[in-house]
């Protein structure tokens, strides 16, 4: 549980902006390398940053998703939860405008659900893109893995290739 004391604390505000940082570049990444033509340049970049991230800054989550799995088994608490989940919609909220004014206006930037599939279809690749990168998560975090950044990064541009 997080105390009052330590919410004055530098270490909780530190964690709070790496969560914004993180996912500011890995949306502005993901998103710019979503300018090019097909759907390898966005899931190899979102891999290759999400990597990185986690070697660089120690593992943030910069994924909603993934902060809620770990509030929902306990491993964050409600207050760093409900911190990390807002810093992260900024960071993306930020990279989105960011990518907006740098990118022309004729560059489709929307991932759309492909015309040969449909939106439960694409929920259903998303959830199991989502699992499997949770799964990537606890596994590296249970056994303090020296290299968490390769399997978070493999398991991000995985489940986005499958998806």
């Amino acid at each position: 549980p997080l105390s009052p004391q330590e919410l004055r604390s530098g270490r909780f505000w530190r964690g709070v902006l790496v969560e914004l940082v993180a996912t500011l570049i890995f949306v502005g990444v993901v998103l710019g390398a979503s300018a090019a033509p097909g759907s390898l340049a966005p899931a190899l970049a979102g891999g290759l940053v999400a990597g990185g991230l986690v070697c660089s800054l120690g593992g943030p989550q910069a994924n909603p998703a993934l902060t809620l799995a770990l509030l929902c088994t306990r491993k964050l608490s409600a207050l760093r939860g409900a911190a990390g989940v807002l810093a992260q919609c900024t960071g993306a909220t930020l990279a989105s405008a960011a990518a907006r004014a740098a990118l022309p206006d004729h560059t489709g930037l929307v991932t759309r659900v492909s015309a040969v599939g449909t939106a439960g279809t694409a929920l259903a690749w998303e959830t199991f893109a989502t699992f499997q990168l949770a799964l990537a998560a606890f596994a590296v975090a249970e056994h303090a893995a020296p290299q968490a950044g390769l399997a978070l990064g493999s398991a991000v541009a995985a489940g986005a290739l499958a998806a």
